[in-house]
């Protein structure tokens, strides 16, 4: 399950649960995998946030689940979702809802009241919850947004280093549950998998969790120092982009509003200009998306040469 040290300084991010309720893995990518391959069977109806995180529905997927797609929609320049639409796509094989907040790729994040109210419609007929949370700190808003897992006992809390703390190479995920059937489930498979982490990257990942608040409010600092460049620069090219500003987290799905193919534009971005976007179709959403990141230290100069290949291709 993880070194007791580990799991320790995880249960102390929640408000009702103990280390004996935290599972380690390695990484986020393993939990997602374990918990659905220990839960899921062809038979189970899935309901996923979409666009999402490629994980939280391909698994299922690819398990032979059926799945529907719980579409966060736009609401001028933020995203926004409709609750009710939650209850329209529930059926009595419904097993699963997949929740990810904050969202990736659109930096949207459910308020505590839309949580309490989800969990409210999963209690109502049995339904798990699997909340991908591996960016939660990064609150722009300066609100602390619950875990489901202090909202609902059947729900399961994803949190992992690489994302809101920015340590990627220790490798380190885990899920967060008072479910003891799914606790034993993804125990056993777990064996099946990596058996158990590295002890080396769970001691460094204590030591960060330890200094958690420290961390977050440095990745804070960068991301709102960038994102004050970014509302700059879109508003300089508005003809050209519909600005998104995330809620949460160092990642925003902005729009284009040209008839350029995105897949195209984003493709001649990084052999040219070497600068990394994500078209929407890796996220197989519709429409002229791209995912952009605000978490380097080294994003003004990035953003000049975006603007500078812009310039270049007469697209500004």
């Amino acid at each position: 399950p993880g070194g007791q040290a580990l799991r320790n300084e995880i249960a102390q991010l929640y408000d009702s649960i103990d280390p004996d309720q935290v599972l380690a893995h390695s990484g986020a990518q393993e939990a997602i995998f374990n918990f659905m391959n220990a839960m899921l069977d062809r038979s189970d109806h899935v309901i996923t946030m979409f666009p999402t995180y490629q994980s939280l529905f391909e698994v299922a997927d690819a398990i032979g689940c059926e799945i529907d797609r719980w579409y966060l929609t736009q609401d001028q320049h933020q995203w926004t979702i409709d609750i009710d639409q939650l209850k329209k796509l529930i059926k009595p094989n419904t097993k699963l809802i997949c929740i990810n907040t904050p969202n990736n790729p659109t930096g949207y994040t459910l308020t505590n009241q839309q949580m309490v109210e989800i969990a409210e419609i999963a209690n109502q007929s049995g339904i798990y919850i699997f909340s991908d949370e591996v960016y939660k700190g990064l609150e722009l808003d300066g609100i602390e947004r619950k875990w489901f897992v202090d909202l609902y006992d059947r729900a399961v809390s994803l949190g992992v280093m690489s994302k809101a703390y920015g340590l990627a190479g220790l490798r380190i995920g885990w899920i967060a549950t008072k479910d003891k059937e799914i606790l034993e489930a993804m125990t056993k498979f777990k064996h099946y998998t990596t058996i158990c982490n590295s002890s080396t990257s769970e001691y460094l990942a204590t030591i960060a969790l330890k200094n958690g608040k420290k961390i977050l409010d440095r990745n804070l600092s960068i991301i709102r120092k960038n994102l004050d460049l970014s509302d700059i620069f879109f508003e300089k090219y508005r003809d050209l982009f519909q600005y998104n500003k995330p809620m949460c987290g160092p990642i925003a799905f902005h729009c284009m509003k040209s008839d350029l193919s995105i897949n195209e534009f984003c493709n001649e971005m990084v052999e040219e200009a070497g600068i990394l976007l994500l078209p929407s179709e890796i996220y197989s959403y519709r429409g002229n998306y791209f995912r952009m990141g605000y978490g380097r230290t080294d994003f003004e100069n990035n953003l000049k040469r975006f603007e500078a290949y812009l310039i270049d291709k007469k697209l500004v």
